[in-house]
């Protein structure tokens, strides 16, 4: 992770933290945190745990995204795509930014109708995970790692081309829970997990189809 990349992460990150604590003394006991395919509330939580809860996750996320890599045996790997790592970084960290935001401005606002406002988001990080697979090169820690594509290059480079055309179409297909937002839960996530579910499969058979080569 880059320099510039730390400071925007971190006063990211940091400012999260000090609107929580700004926030907190005048916040009620429960805060709502989980909307139903309708944008209706349909889960609370302690205050704490609404405010501080995305900005823990947020650090321990982008600790893992710096520490990590550093002891990946693959590491030099990650170096060659360490502007499109960085830019998921900032993505990811963007992402539950806005989401942290969205809660926040759910106490205020009861007509917020945060699933369809947090869908636009979603299918941007999940756009740009498409783009990132693209120039992921093998590692263990980022990307599609089976043990097949950690096994074979070719595998890893096959499987990540028809990722990242994969990752792109979900994050398109995605946006449509704004417009059908009683199959919101499905157009947002199925994408996703029918894209993930293939992709192992995929690499299983890419992996089967270079030893028969061999053979």
């Amino acid at each position: 992770m880059k320099q510039p990349t730390q400071i925007a992460v971190g006063l990211l990150i940091m400012l999260t933290y000090l609107i929580s604590m700004y926030l907190y003394p005048s916040m009620p006991e429960l805060m709502p945190t989980h909307w139903n395919q309708k944008g209706e509330v349909d889960r609370y939580m302690h205050k704490f745990w609404a405010l501080f809860l995305i900005p823990f996750i947020s650090t321990v996320c982008v600790l893992m995204f710096y520490f990590v890599p550093k002891i990946d045996p693959l590491k030099k790997n990650i170096a060659k795509f360490g502007n499109q790592y960085d830019g998921f970084i900032m993505i990811f960290t963007g992402y539950m930014f806005y989401l942290y935001i969205l809660t926040v401005i759910a106490h205020f606002d009861k007509n917020l109708n945060f699933v369809k406002l947090m869908i636009p988001a979603f299918s941007v990080l999940i756009f740009y995970t498409g783009c990132f697979l693209k120039n992921a090169k093998q590692n263990w820690f980022m990307g599609i790692r089976t043990p097949w594509t950690l096994s074979h290059k070719k595998v890893w480079e096959k499987t990540h081309k028809i990722g990242s055309i994969l990752f792109k179409i979900s994050g398109i297909v995605s946006l449509l829970g704004i417009m059908f937002q009683q199959y919101a839960f499905i157009l947002v996530m199925a994408p996703v997990i029918l894209s993930s579910l293939f992709l192992i499969f995929y690499s299983f058979f890419v992996y089967q189809k270079f030893n028969k080569k061999k053979a």
